[in-house]
């Protein structure tokens, strides 16, 4: 595997579990490599969604993507707060500069005052009839669930606000450096 950089820029690719892909992010700089996950930004980015349409995220993001946890959790910087928006999905890969993962539609939203809310029960309902999700897959990913709400409840590091904050202004130094050159 090619060394990995403070400052390296990933694009993101997100499939479905038929290996559809599902919507791509033209931009993740990476921030910080731990043990168990690595640490992405990006600002105003552009998404292309698999039918083609594109649109661009509204404000800067701090991005945990687990090597063995089956979610990831996006925090997003607005205005009048930080919104979590965490996706149930596989483990992550990063291949020729592409970070990849399989959404399982299940999402968790955080709000700014801390309470939380389980997203598209429908449309994994869906997904698991029409893909035929195994046994074993549903009790990953409903275990996930319950670890990624756990987390949540434990105020684990990438639901701390500082942490964000202080993620963010990295991803800031590096663009403007990056700018620079």
């Amino acid at each position: 595997m090619k060394r990995m950089f403070i400052g390296d820029l990933y694009q993101i690719q997100c499939y479905k579990h038929d290996g559809k892909i599902h919507r791509a992010w033209d931009e993740a700089v990476l921030l910080d490599v731990k043990k168990d996950y690595m640490v992405f930004g990006n600002n105003k980015t552009l998404v292309t969604e698999a039918e083609g349409t594109t649109w661009r995220t509204k404000e800067p993001a701090v991005m945990y993507f687990f090597k063995d946890k089956w979610f990831n959790i996006i925090a997003q910087m607005k205005k009048n707060g930080i919104y979590y928006y965490c996706n149930i999905a596989s483990p992550f890969i990063i291949e020729e500069g592409t970070i990849k993962y399989i959404d399982y539609d299940l999402d968790l939203r955080v709000f700014p005052k801390g309470d939380y809310k389980i997203l598209d029960k429908l449309e994994y309902e869906y997904h698991k009839k029409k893909m035929n999700y195994s046994q074993d897959l549903d009790k990953v990913i409903n275990g996930s669930m319950y670890e990624l709400i756990d987390e949540y409840n434990s105020m684990k590091e990438m639901f701390n606000k500082e942490e964000n904050v202080k993620y963010m202004h990295e991803y800031f130094n590096i663009k403007q450096e990056n700018e620079k050159k």
